[in-house]
């Protein structure tokens, strides 16, 4: 049986979350994975938390030094969020010869290198499952199951407060905001839901899976980051007419020379693609191997127990570890592309006059743009509507091609630009 004391620093959702397994299923861990997991100290900015989490006196844990100090603890699980005082916390934990266990997607992101660092020179080990897809074990599968492949995509819903506010879009036709409204009163959206729906969150993530995926270091500052703000109920009924569904995904590839591209934005995905099914809060990853193929990896992507557990796992598995787990990545920063190719689905607001639709259509092909697929709904004013799919093109040439549009004469508005997954 191995003994191990952790300290947990942290005691809000996540982290009592945490507290609550680590307790509650000390026996069960003990006897069906031979590890004696026991908290001896816990760390928070208020007592009253500690207390209303049944916390026993002896194991507050006055401030970080404390923790440090105590030869006994082994593991200290960061729950925190931010990046400080977390990035402290951990580098003082790390420096220290403790293993660290966090979900602070942001803080790996943003400071990976720093904190691998920090884990080579005090020997010890980082372990991060809990930082992507909540209780989903898409970072073990990535670094313990796809050993065998090159893996060239990975694509997912990897932000439960957006597919929630999708979901209702869709399913129920609110509008952005009352979905949004919703997704606040329930717990699935922050007051502030900036780090959600523009994207922040998920670029956070796809930065982390996307390195490990493909073995480099994919940057924060590369990633290409659009929200759903301007998603309107009509943009998703007509692509549901045209047999898709609208999801924010984050997509990562490894393309043929060697570049990387990673980018986070909402697209149309066809109902048949597994990702479509994908409701509410729920998550998902969609990896492809050269060897294993495809796969999709789904569950719970928040909240108290689904992370917990993901935080438990890590614990255990560090336990298991004759030597710590650190990601050292030799390739360095990956290339990344500045361009990628898509379908796209635009939708402009027209005078209704004879000539605009080849004027608009000389634009497309002036840009190299090929149309697949172009329809009209005459309303209000002498306006019209037209949704224009695409056939297979290049970002910056659509790009180039609304900037055209909208100086054009005729055309009112360029209401809405998405990518379409095939």
């Amino acid at each position: 049986m191995k003994k191990i004391k952790v300290a947990i620093m942290g005691l809000g959702t996540v982290g009592g979350g945490t507290y609550e397994v680590l307790t509650r299923n000390r026996d069960v861990i003990a006897s069906g994975y031979g590890v004696d997991a026991e908290v001896v100290k816990v760390l928070d900015r208020s007592e009253d938390v500690l207390v209303s989490r049944g916390v026993p006196a002896e194991k507050f844990a006055g401030n970080i030094d404390e923790i440090i100090k105590d030869d006994d603890i082994s593991v200290v699980v960061e729950t925190m969020g931010g990046l400080e005082p977390a990035g402290t916390f951990i580098i003082k934990a790390l420096k220290s010869g403790k293993s660290v266990v966090t979900a602070n997607k942001e803080l790996l992101a943003k400071r990976f290198d720093e904190l691998e660092e920090a884990a080579k020179e005090g020997g010890a080990g980082l372990y991060f499952e809990a930082s992507c897809v909540g209780g989903v074990p898409v970072i073990r599968t990535l670094t313990d199951s796809m050993q065998a492949n090159r893996i060239t995509e990975i694509m997912g819903i990897i932000n439960g407060t957006t597919n929630y506010i999708l979901t209702k879009m869709s399913e129920d036709g609110l509008t952005y905001a009352a979905a949004l409204k919703e997704a606040q009163k329930l717990g699935y959206a922050e007051f502030d839901p900036t780090a959600d729906v523009e994207g922040f969150d998920a670029a956070y993530k796809l930065s982390i899976l996307a390195s490990l995926a493909f073995h480099t270091r994919i940057p924060l500052s590369g990633i290409y980051r659009e929200g759903i703000s301007k998603v309107t109920p009509k943009d998703i009924a007509v692509g549901r007419s045209m047999g898709y569904t609208l999801k924010l995904l984050a997509i990562g590839r490894k393309n043929a020379d060697g570049s990387a591209e990673a980018r986070v934005h909402p697209a149309f995905v066809p109902e048949s693609h597994p990702l479509s099914s994908v409701r509410g809060a729920f998550n998902a990853v969609f990896l492809k191997g050269d060897f294993v193929d495809e796969i999709m990896l789904y569950g719970r992507g928040a909240g108290a127990h689904p992370t917990a557990s993901a935080i438990v796992s890590d614990i255990i598995y560090c336990a298991d570890r004759e030597e710590p787990l650190r990601l050292d990545f030799k390739n360095g920063e990956a290339s990344l592309a500045d361009d990628f190719s898509s379908e796209y689905y635009l939708s402009l607001t027209v005078a209704d006059k004879p000539g605009i639709l080849a004027s608009i259509t000389k634009v497309f092909g002036d840009c190299g743009i090929s149309i697949g697929k172009m329809q009209q709904q005459v309303s209000a004013a002498g306006q019209a509507e037209i949704i224009i799919l695409t056939h297979t093109t290049k970002e910056s040439a659509v790009r180039t091609a609304t900037e055209r549009l909208e100086s054009l004469g005729g055309v009112k508005k360029l209401n809405t630009t998405l990518r379409v997954i095939k």
